[in-house]
């Protein structure tokens, strides 16, 4: 009985592999976690008391919209890969205007890891399907 429980869970857990590789190899997902990445580490080294935030007015607040910029370009493509190209170019964009909003755009890191983000959801292509034998030896 206990081996029965255990190779479900390891059926599931296959099922769950299976889903996810392809789910990975049909969306733009290394771009996305990189983007995501740079947002996340702009936001977070532009977090700051809400009192400061309010007293500084948008110069506080610019941190909080470049880094979540950042973060919804990055989720957007994984939603929808067609979108890629509009999402990759304003991720990168939003981590170059971080750099003068935002603590230099999370002390480079998070500048950096968007716009290598963004490039790499506009260079992401869907995988070609293979060629057949047949079709190769034509």
């Amino acid at each position: 009985m206990g081996g029965d429980v255990l190779s479900a869970a390891a059926s599931r857990a296959a099922l769950a592999r299976a889903w996810f590789r392809a789910f990975r190899r049909t969306r733009p997902f290394w771009g996305a976690v990189w983007l995501v990445a740079g947002g996340w580490t702009v936001l977070r080294l532009s977090l700051s008391s809400v009192q400061l935030i309010v007293s500084t007015g948008f110069g506080a607040l610019a941190g909080y919209l470049t880094g979540g910029g950042m973060i919804l370009c990055g989720l957007v493509p994984l939603v929808a890969p067609r979108q890629r190209y509009t999402f990759g170019l304003i991720g990168s964009v939003l981590a170059v205007v971080s750099l003068v909003v935002s603590n230099l755009g999370g002390f480079l890191l998070g500048m950096a890891l968007g716009v290598l983000g963004g490039a790499m959801l506009v260079g992401w292509g869907p995988k070609r399907p293979r060629r057949s034998r047949l079709q190769e030896a034509r």
